[in-house]
């Protein structure tokens, strides 16, 4: 049995952010994701970032192809673009009414290399999936998406009704208390943060966070789930962003 560990400890220790972490931070939570140069060099001071080493960074990440510059605006890849689509989905997920289904996925494909099988787990959890054991993957039916067609060439899919008690089997795909845990201390962390750059330090690691939720049924969520308290937290930061951007372009 196999059960998948998205958060190894209800501790919460953020990563220090650089000038490209910065940047990027406010441009994923920035629609459309695109500043002026003199726009950024405003909003990254207080972050500690100078103008210089904003414009190396810069430098560097549009040759890295993690953004794309037209004239003196600069905005996110086409890659860095699918991970803000992914970040958005994280903060607000399409989510629709349970009828008790279960979403299940069967590897059939073999002879693949460590790489293609890391790589398809990979998909897999992002479509928030978990692994039962090894090559069978299920969730809750409750996502508005579809599973990706091209799945079909590795695995065939189905729509399930388990004959295990709910509450058994999600103990068994997701460590549902652990989440909870590392979200209330991350909770904590920003009622805390009062510089900005320990707040953005804060609420990237709440967007990294949100990526491993499972997002289950409310019916299906243990009492108290912070879930939705740490969306609500990390909205209401973007609105923030969102308005210091705003200022910026008002005021220019």
């Amino acid at each position: 049995m196999r059960m998948n560990v998205s958060v190894p400890s209800g501790e919460v220790d953020p990563r220090p952010l650089s000038a490209r972490s910065v940047v990027l931070s406010l441009l994923l939570g920035t629609h459309p994701p695109e500043l002026p140069v003199k726009d950024l060099v405003r909003l990254v001071e207080p972050f500690g970032v100078g103008g210089s080493t904003l414009r190396a960074a810069l430098s560097r990440m549009v040759a890295a192809g993690d953004l794309r510059r037209t004239d003196a605006v600069y905005g996110l890849s086409d890659r860095l673009l699918a991970r803000q689509r992914r970040q958005d989905d994280a903060v607000h997920p399409r989510t629709r009414a349970w009828s008790g289904d279960w979403e299940m996925v069967v590897i059939t494909a073999t002879g693949r290399g460590p790489a293609e099988r890391a790589d398809l787990r990979a998909r897999l959890a992002a479509l928030r999936l978990a692994e039962l054991r090894e090559g069978v993957w299920l969730r809750p039916a409750n996502l508005g998406r579809p599973l990706p067609t091209d799945l079909e060439r590795v695995a065939q899919t189905y729509t399930a009704r388990p004959d295990l008690p709910p509450d058994e089997l999600l103990g068994r795909l997701w460590p549902l208390d652990t989440w909870a845990a590392t979200a209330r201390s991350l909770l904590a962390s920003i009622a805390e943060a009062d510089r900005p750059a320990d707040r953005l330090t804060a609420f990237a690691a709440v967007v990294r966070h949100l990526l491993a939720d499972p997002v289950l049924p409310p019916e299906l969520l243990p009492p108290d789930w912070p879930g939705r308290t740490l969306r609500a937290a990390y909205a209401d930061y973007q609105r923030e962003i969102t308005g210091s951007v705003w200022r910026q372009e008002t005021d220019a």
